[in-house]
């Protein structure tokens, strides 16, 4: 489990706040991290079950959920 603090809980905030939350407005609310992290993250936590990652067809949007 992720400690307070760190980016993968406050990745899990802004989903938690944010139902709806797609991968891209995940990137844009961290602007001083590199997307690439940013995506690292949501995979570890996808990994761990923590996050469900879910991608639409039309216009290849993930949107992130907190399960």
């Amino acid at each position: 489990m992720s400690q307070p603090g760190t980016v993968a809980n406050q990745i899990l905030d802004v989903v938690r706040l944010n139902p709806e939350c797609t991968m891209e407005d995940l990137i844009h609310h961290f602007p001083e991290l590199p997307w690439p992290e940013v995506l690292y993250e949501v995979q570890q936590l996808s990994r761990s079950g923590q996050l469900r990652m879910t991608e639409s067809s039309v216009g290849f949007t993930t949107t992130l959920r907190v399960p």
